[in-house]
């Protein structure tokens, strides 16, 4: 491999040849070997790096245009172009486990958009430093970059997502009116339900949970860019937070503001866990939708087999012809993926020393996984499984007339105690409601079939 000499502070490093990265990214990059090629920064962040650089060149062009003319702010911006394209995405090879601070990312950034802008200018007229990150520091950049990227993922990407399987569960609502079903709480027969109801709760969970998010989101809009190094705002001009909030807000379509307070966007990152929490009550959602999904498919035979859902790839390498539900287990799992990183935002969240936070890569390395893998499993649930659920009507209707809980219908006319004995005597002898009842003299065979009608008790 071939090698040019790049230089920093600490002095002089060899860096690939064919790479856009200088002396900082280097040095990161030999000094934490640490989930290399796995656990690298979001690409979500790095796209991120790119709008709030361009956004900062903008700024600063209109603030201090002397020191960012009007060449470079064409070379930063088009170099942020490629970044936010990806075309870049090869070099950032940092990994998240690196200074809590996102030092190294920005720095990343930094050298990347100078050198690929003296490249498209021809001239090496920007310098990572006084240029590209020119009234800025990484203690305001990354997590301005941190909430460019959960701003991004919740409303592009996860929201769209629970919007799809609403749309699915809506169709199946239409689809499955009036098929009465027996109800069932504490995995144990209750009363009678129809299929369009029980889908429709599953539908209005996702409903409130895109409510929560959009909630969650609205403090995600303040950006600590104007902060600099504690918050204080040193080395930036006046007004630039207020105006760079503007250039991102305008680059993205979102609300973005500068933070009311720099100190608090510096070190804390409360707006993150509180986001995540609404995250995560979509992914406990979707754990119980799957697990509602993959208990009436139980079977096929022994097993409640209430709904029929697609047959996608073999489900043994022993027995022949099983099918599993796995869409619901790829589901759940990522729920159980989701709830731990909870934990590890809320952990990271904590650890804010006086001026800064110091975990904020693995702080939103956790969070956009999470976003972005109950993204796909929505989408991957909703296009292999939910799309092509159907009702087993002849099942319903077999186990909605033997359920023994179909008995409350007849509390109002012999008592609950009455209605007890009959149902514990249904089960004991094996018969029908009707025979207990008539056997126990509770009712004439006239009057239970009076009053007795499944199918009215939804």
């Amino acid at each position: 491999m071939e090698y040019r000499i790049e230089h920093d502070s600490m002095g002089e490093i060899e860096v690939p040849a064919d790479k856009l990265w200088g002396a900082q990214t280097q040095r990161s990059h030999e000094n934490f070997e640490i989930g290399v090629d796995i656990e690298t920064m979001p690409r979500e962040i790095i796209h991120a790096f790119g709008i709030l650089k361009k956004a900062a060149a903008q700024a600063n062009s209109e603030l201090r245009p002397e020191k960012m003319t009007a060449d470079k702010l064409v070379a930063i911006s088009q170099a942020c172009d490629e970044v936010i394209t990806g075309a870049l995405n090869d070099n950032f090879p940092l990994v998240v486990w690196q200074t809590g601070s996102g030092t190294q990312t920005n720095m990343n950034a930094n050298e990347v958009i100078a050198n690929r802008g003296n490249q498209i200018v021809g001239d090496k007229i920007l310098h990572p430093n006084d240029d590209v990150n020119m009234s800025q520091s990484s203690n305001d950049t990354f997590p301005t970059a941190m909430h460019i990227a959960a701003v991004l993922m919740i409303e592009d990407k996860l929201i769209p997502a629970c919007e799809t399987l609403i749309s699915t569960f809506k169709r199946l609502e239409e689809e499955n009116e009036g098929i009465v079903k027996s109800g069932r709480t504490h995995l144990q027969d209750a009363t009678p339900i129809t299929f369009s109801q029980e889908i429709s709760g599953w539908r209005s969970s996702l409903e409130k949970d895109i409510e929560l998010l959009k909630r969650s989101v609205e403090p995600i809009y303040e950006l600590a860019l104007g902060g600099t190094a504690v918050g204080t705002g040193l080395n930036a001009p006046a007004g630039f937070g207020e105006i760079v909030a503007q250039k991102v807000a305008s680059l993205t379509g979102k609300s973005f503001i500068t933070a009311a307070n720099k100190f608090h966007a510096l070190t804390s990152k409360d707006e993150l866990v509180f986001a995540h929490g609404a995250i995560k009550a979509v992914a406990c959602d979707m754990m119980k939708i799957a697990n509602d999904v993959r208990w009436l498919a139980s079977g096929p035979r022994d097993g409640l087999g209430e709904i029929f859902i697609p047959e996608n790839e073999p489900g043994s390498s022993i027995m022949p012809g099983k099918v599993n539900p796995t869409q619901c287990e790829a589901v759940t799992m990522v729920a159980v993926q989701v709830m731990g990183n909870d934990v590890a935002v809320g952990m990271a969240a904590s650890q804010g020393n006086f001026e800064l936070n110091v975990f904020m890569p693995v702080c939103i390395y956790n969070f956009l996984q999470s976003a972005r893998l109950l993204s796909d499993s929505i989408l991957s649930f909703n296009k292999n499984c939910a799309v092509g659920i159907k009702a087993n009507k002849e099942k319903m209707h077999h186990n909605l007339h033997n359920s023994l809980m179909l008995v409350t219908a007849l509390n109002p006319y012999i008592g609950y105690e009455n209605a007890a004995k009959t149902v514990k005597k249904a089960f004991k002898d094996n018969i029908s409601l009707k025979e207990a009842c008539l056997q126990l003299g509770f009712l004439t065979a006239e009057k239970f079939d009076e009053v007795f009608h499944p199918e009215q008790m939804v």
